[in-house]
């Protein structure tokens, strides 16, 4: 594909993942053109509309998958029970394809999706874009530099105060489905777990349903123990009114402790994209603390890069560059997340 000819994009779904987490960076990078966006609701059709003139609307996935051939991209930002219908085909009809983490609802369904991209010769990858979260970066800058020295514990915590259950897909499906806090912000917290320490196995998996009428987990604790020796404890939340830190790591030389999120999320949601002043960079007063208790300094934290993944993307379509994420980087989340379930299961047998 010539490198000044736009990759002509489609995005299936305009909830929060299209509009905050995929249209933005199609929009502010000029190697895309976003083409098509499909949704049913009228509401977010002229969303999409007001911030992306001359995007063309339909009504319905099929819709654009019908036109998936006009495309070089087509986005899944639709719920994790429809990827594998959606994903095939559009491959099928020669699309390169993102699919919105979680990548699926099982292994098996994952399998097939890399099998067809690998058949048909395109690009498939998965959105896990909190790789490229501000804290992230500067942790892994820390072990790669061998501040903390030998890491034996790593905890990250991922904990929001949920709103009342809604008539949204992830209130009202369950987790054989892909739905449940483990599969939405544990595939985050297992990946990153994964990037920074290697493969890993479930020690233990604590997964509840706390808020009442909810159909599948949102509250999890999950301990890993890598082969490298690390152990991860990651904890994800819809139901805490107080968040730990996002981040505890302890090392043999010292430890690193930040708290919030990326405030990547919040300049997206507010309309402020890639190219608004600051956008990325986090204030001083909320950079992590680097050393030992009584002895810690202020570590600067690295500039947060979303745009980073389609920018990977562009390259992987049109130069045969390396995908951003790997799909079977994927599929050991899965593996991690399915053996979970089994295990929580198994405990309240």
């Amino acid at each position: 594909m010539s490198s000044t000819t736009p990759i002509r994009t489609g995005i299936i779904g305009f909830g929060l993942s299209g509009r905050v987490f995929h249209a933005p960076f199609i929009a502010t990078n000029p190697a895309f053109s976003l083409e098509l966006v499909s949704t049913s609701d009228p509401e977010r059709a002229a969303e999409a509309t007001k911030q992306h003139p001359g995007v063309e609307i339909v009504a319905s996935a099929d819709a654009l998958l019908a036109r998936a051939g006009e495309l070089d991209l087509v986005i899944l930002a639709s719920p994790a029970h429809a990827h594998l219908e959606q994903g095939l085909a559009a491959l099928e009809a020669g699309a390169n394809v993102v699919i919105d983490k979680p990548f699926a609802p099982s292994l098996l369904e994952a399998k097939k999706l890399i099998e067809k991209a690998e058949e048909v010769g395109r690009v498939l990858t998965v959105f896990q874009n909190r790789r490229w979260d501000g804290d992230f970066l500067t942790l892994k800058k820390l072990i790669n530099e061998g501040t903390l020295g030998t890491v034996h514990r790593f905890e990250s915590t991922f904990e929001r105060w949920g709103r009342p259950l809604v008539d949204r897909w992830q209130d009202t499906t369950t987790a054989a489905e892909g739905a449940g806090i483990t599969f939405d912000l544990g595939s985050h917290l297992i990946d990153q777990a994964l990037q920074l320490f290697g493969a890993a196995t479930v020690e233990q998996a604590e997964l509840s349903i706390v808020r009442e009428g909810s159909v599948s987990d949102d509250d999890a604790f999950l301990s890993l123990l890598h082969t490298s020796g690390v152990r991860s404890h990651l904890t994800m939340s819809r139901a805490a009114a107080q968040g730990g830190p996002r981040f505890r790591v302890l090392g043999s030389e010292g430890a690193y402790r930040v708290y919030g999120l990326d405030n990547q999320e919040a300049a997206l949601r507010e309309a402020r994209w890639p190219g608004s002043e600051g956008y990325g960079i986090t204030p001083e007063a909320e950079w992590g603390d680097l050393g030992i208790e009584g002895a810690t300094t202020k570590r600067q934290t690295e500039k947060g890069d979303y745009p980073a993944f389609y920018e990977e993307v562009a390259a992987a379509i049109r130069t045969g560059a390396p995908a951003p994420v790997d799909p079977r980087d994927a599929l050991e989340v899965l593996r991690i997340i399915e053996r979970a379930h089994a295990l929580s299961a198994a405990s309240q047998e």
